[in-house]
C-alpha cells in the first residue's frame, strides 16, 4: 500500500433487497466532505449508540458515523443485528457477504466526499468490516476488528488483499468464549497474509472492550492520520 490512504471509489454497489440501513438511526459526528470518516460498526443485540460512545476517547481528526445494523434479532435479544445466527455457532458466510453489501450500499449514498474511509467494528461489525474490506479493497484505507472473525471462503478481493496488505487492527480476549475457536484459528491464519496486521491478545479479557485495547487502537487511528497527512 503506498504512503496515502485510499480515496473512496465510486459507487460500484448493485441494489439489494430490503431491509436496507435506516439513514435516520445513524449517528454522525460531523459532515464526512473532505475528511478522513471512520464507521463504527456494533455487534450482535447492540445499536448505532454503543460504539458511538466511544467516540470521546478516539482521535478528534476523524468524522465518525455509526449505522444502525437492519435486522431485529429473534425475541427475547435486544437491540439489532448485521447477520442471523443460528445458535452461537451459525455464521453463514453468505450472509456475512450481504450484510457487508448493505454497509457498501449506505456508502454510497451517505459517504461521498470523504477523504477516506476506515472501518472499526466490535464482535459481528467486526467480521462485517473485514467483508467489506475483502468486496472492496481499494475504497477502505484500513480496519478495526475488535473480539471478531474474518469470514469463510473465498471473495474476490482478496488477492488484492494479499498485494496490497491494508493495514488492519485485530483486538481479542484470552476469555471470549462468544467467537468459536475454529474462526479464531482461520483468521490467525488469514489475516497476516492479507493485512498489515497489528494488535495484541489481551490476557483476561471476554468479549468486550478494555481501556488498553482502547488505547491501541487510538494509537493505531493516529498512525493512520499521520500516514494520511504524509
Amino acid at each position: 500500500m503506498s504512503p496515502e490512504s485510499p480515496s473512496p471509489e465510486p459507487s460500484t454497489t448493485p441494489p439489494l433487497d430490503p431491509p436496507h440501513l435506516d439513514a435516520d438511526a445513524a449517528l454522525w459526528s460531523d459532515a464526512p466532505a473532505g475528511r478522513p470518516l471512520l464507521v463504527l460498526l456494533h455487534g450482535y443485540g447492540s445499536d448505532e449508540r454503543d460504539l458511538f460512545g466511544l467516540v470521546p476517547h478516539l482521535p478528534p481528526a476523524f468524522v465518525f458515523a455509526a449505522p444502525r445494523a437492519p435486522l431485529t434479532p429473534p425475541w427475547p435479544a435486544p437491540g439489532y443485528s448485521w447477520y442471523p445466527l443460528d445458535g452461537l455457532n451459525g455464521r453463514d458466510s453468505a450472509t456475512v457477504t450481504r450484510a457487508a453489501e448493505r454497509l457498501c450500499a449506505w456508502l454510497d449514498e451517505h459517504a461521498a466526499g470523504a477523504r477516506s474511509i476506515g472501518l472499526l467494528g466490535f464482535s459481528q461489525g467486526a467480521a462485517i468490516a473485514l467483508q467489506a474490506l475483502r468486496l472492496q479493497p481499494e475504497r477502505f484505507a484500513f480496519a478495526v476488528t475488535l473480539s471478531g472473525y474474518a469470514s469463510s471462503g473465498a471473495l474476490p478481493g482478496d488477492e488484492v488483499l494479499a498485494a496490497t496488505k491494508p493495514p488492519v487492527f485485530w483486538g481479542r480476549g484470552t476469555h471470549d468464549d462468544v467467537i468459536p475457536e475454529p474462526l479464531i484459528a482461520q483468521t490467525t491464519a488469514w489475516l497476516p497474509e492479507h493485512s498489515t496486521l497489528s494488535g495484541s491478545v489481551y490476557p483476561g479479557l471476554t468479549h468486550s472492550v478494555s481501556q488498553t485495547e482502547l488505547d491501541d487502537v487510538t494509537a493505531f487511528l493516529e498512525a493512520r492520520l499521520k500516514q494520511l497527512s504524509t
